[in-house]
Parts: C-alpha cells; structure tokens; sequence
C-alpha cells in the first residue's frame, strides 16, 4: 500500500516538476483532494475499529459498509421484479377466470332464451286445445312473429315459419284465442309474410251470427289506424247492431268456417246509399300479436 501512495504521490510531483512547482501544483489536483478524502474516511474506521477491538475485523466492515446500499438496491429489484410476475401470473388467472365466466354466462342466457320460448310455446299451445275443440280436423303450425314493416300503416308482419313447416300462401293466419288476424302472402323455406284483416287488400266472406246477415270482411283506411276493419255489402236496412259478433263463412276455400273475427261497434250507410257497413273491432289487434297459429290445412 505504501508503494502504491508513494506512486501516487511522486508521479504528479515528477511531471509537476517538468512543468512547475511541483508541491503546488500537485496539492491543486482533484487526485489529491480524493486522496485525502479516502485517507481521513480510512482513519475513522480504523479509529473506531481499534477503540472497540475489532481492528482485524475492520476490512471486512468497511466491505459490509461499501456494499451494503448496493445490496439494498439489489434486494428492492428482486422484490420489485418478483412483485412484478405475481401481478402477471394474477392477471393472466383474472382474464382466464373472465372468459370462463362469460361462457358460463353465455350458456345460461341462451338457456333462459330457450326456457322463455318453450313457455310461450307452451302456452301457446293450451290455446290451441281450446281452439282444436271447435274444429279438431284443422291443422295448425306455431309461429311467433319476428318482423314488422314500419312502413305498412296496416300492421303487416312476419313469422318464423315457412314452406319446410307445410305453411303456404293463403293460409289464414289466427291468435292465440282464434281470432282472426290476417292471411299469408308471401312463404319461403323458413319463414312466411302476413297481410292483416286492417289492410283494404284484405277480402273474406262474412256473416253476423246473430242476424245471419253476410257481407265481405276487410280493411279500410278510413278505420285502420284505430284497430278497426269493416263488414261490407250488407243490407240498406240490415238488423245487425253494435255488439253483434261476426264470424268467417267459409265461402272462397280460403278461410275456414266460424272463425271468429270481431264485435261491431256501429253501423254506417256507405257512401252510395245502396248499403250499409258494420264497422269491426277484432278480437285480436293484428298490430300487437307476437304469436299466432296458422292453419296448414283444415
């Protein structure tokens, strides 16, 4: 050590003395002031080593005292690194815990979809008994309306059954308590369009069952907006009056007979003079059915 600080020492003061005062010069450096600064720090240790007889300890404490902030920074980035990677891994656990719950969620709304759907169905269907006790030959297809044209001002709408389930145009449409609400126009493979008993375009023969007095069933602008359809051609002096109820007559093949279609709620000379109209509530508004059975065959 002593030649090392004699090194130290001569070689600035030999090219000090090349080019100056060597002493001052020297004394000047930064070398110098480090020098000493390591020099007095060296004593104190030594110092204190010795007043507590641990001198031959000294070197390894002054080690300890070096690198010990090195060990702490050393010791908070493996902390920090391995907190890091428990946060990782617990995320990865959190997002494979996610999607298994959204699958399970998946499942159980598809279920409940499937749950509602049996139910309408199977409320539908005690309908329907009711229904088949009038007429037990007919055939009857389950249909649940999937779309309405916002542009037909007469309730038009469309079902989830078509041409592979036997439906086929000019099939009769009918609620759930079998009231008459419509015709089919339009079938493809898997599902069919419905003109309802609101629009004029709409034609079937007619008869008030209390009075047996028979006309054409159909629409009217004039009364569609209020829900309402119309009893035509009957009598200038008819005995038909509100509260009468009006049935199909079967007559055409399209529509079975006595299906029930409505209660007039007045009746009005046409224009002509020549006959009156029975204006019609249905029983069922064509513009807020959401199931319906359609009669394949009868």
């Amino acid at each position: 050590m002593a030649a090392a600080v004699r090194a130290f020492f001569v070689a600035p003061a030999l090219q000090a003395g090349q080019e100056g005062d060597p002493l001052k010069d020297f004394f000047d450096t930064w070398k110098f002031k480090i020098l000493v600064a390591v020099a007095v720090f060296l004593v104190g240790i030594m110092a204190y080593a010795g007043a507590n007889g641990r001198l031959t300890a000294a070197p390894q404490e002054l080690l300890s005292v070096v690198l010990t902030p090195f060990q702490k920074v050393s010791a908070a980035l493996s902390g920090g690194v391995g907190s890091v990677w428990e946060k990782y891994a617990r995320i990865d656990e959190v997002m494979d815990q996610n999607e298994q719950l959204e699958a399970e969620n998946a499942e159980l709304r598809q279920q409940m979809v499937d749950y509602d759907r049996i139910k309408a169905e199977n409320d539908a269907y005690k309908a329907l008994a009711r229904i088949q006790d009038k007429n037990s030959e007919a055939t009857y297809a389950s249909a649940f309306v999937i779309g309405r044209d916002t542009m037909d001002e007469f309730g038009g709408f469309t079902l989830d059954k078509g041409t592979a389930d036997g439906v086929a145009v000019n099939d009769a449409v009918i609620s759930d308590r079998g009231y008459l609400v419509g015709v089919v126009v339009e079938a493809d493979t898997t599902s069919c369009k419905v003109m309802t008993i609101l629009h004029p375009s709409f034609n079937a023969a007619g008869v008030v069952s209390r009075t047996r007095e028979n006309g054409i069933i159909n629409g009217s602008s004039e009364y569609a907006g209020d829900g309402l359809c119309t009893l035509t051609n009957l009598e200038r002096s008819c005995e038909t009056h509100k509260g009468d109820q009006v049935i199909t007559t079967g007559l055409g093949g399209v529509y079975p007979p006595d299906l029930l279609v409505g209660i007039v709620q007045e009746v009005v000379p046409e224009a002509s003079g020549k006959s009156s109209i029975a204006v019609i509530k249905p029983g069922a508004d064509p513009r807020t059915v959401k199931h319906v059975f359609i009669i394949t065959d009868y």
